[in-house]
């Protein structure tokens, strides 16, 4: 198993769409050997509750030295199951930059949906975004019921994601009905934002590693 969280992370976040569900789900329970890997921290995933047949797939690495050595030696192997399941396949590695909450650890056994949002930023508009992210929707996210832990991860090109895990549904929607207007305007978030797509995952338990 993963040792403890050390805070170092590298956070892969794969997407595609599954042209052979059922075999694209036998495949993803080959990647349980995962743990066995130097630097793995966590896996989990699901699919998208918007988007036909969007799987989308979350992994953590402690160190982009232990991923590349992974990438190197055992990733085509277990990636073999799955060749020919699906199409459109984009995979981005991000940086951990902070937490949205306290204390993130890459676990999905306690957690029932993911948020996920990435966007691109504006040229100079940079620190002014990471600072209203955690000023701004850190503490509205945070304080939101039914939110567990979430983190805040960079890629080159200006592009960041934000990672949240929740509860229940009901409750993420509850907290962007409410919250989200009043908040982007506060955030300045169209001063910042070149790009934003996001997405809502149902977790499939058997996907956690």
């Amino acid at each position: 198993m993963p040792g403890p969280y050390d805070g170092a992370v590298l956070v892969k976040w794969i997407r595609c769409t599954v042209t052979d569900r059922r075999g694209f789900e036998r495949g993803q329970r080959k990647w349980a050997g995962l743990p066995g890997e130097p630097g793995f921290r966590g896996q989990g995933g699901g699919w998208s509750r918007g988007r036909q047949g969007v799987a989308h797939v979350f992994t953590f690495w402690e160190s982009r030295s232990f991923y590349d050595s992974f990438m190197a030696r055992a990733h085509d192997r277990l990636a073999a199951a799955q060749n020919g399941t699906y199409t459109d396949l984009r995979a981005t590695l991000f940086d951990h930059r902070f937490d949205v909450k306290t204390g993130f650890e890459p676990r999905f056994t306690d957690a029932d949906v993911v948020r996920v949002a990435h966007t691109r930023v504006r040229e100079g508009r940079v620190d002014h975004f990471a600072l209203m992210q955690e000023k701004v929707w850190n503490p509205a996210m945070a304080g939101s019921p039914g939110m567990v832990r979430g983190l805040f991860g960079e890629a080159p090109g200006r592009e960041f994601l934000v990672l949240s895990m929740w509860h229940a549904a009901g409750e993420h929607g509850k907290y962007r009905q409410e919250r989200v207007e009043r908040l982007s305007l506060r955030a300045q978030i169209q001063a910042d934002v070149e790009a934003l797509t996001g997405d809502v995952v149902d977790l499939e338990p058997s996907w956690t590693v």
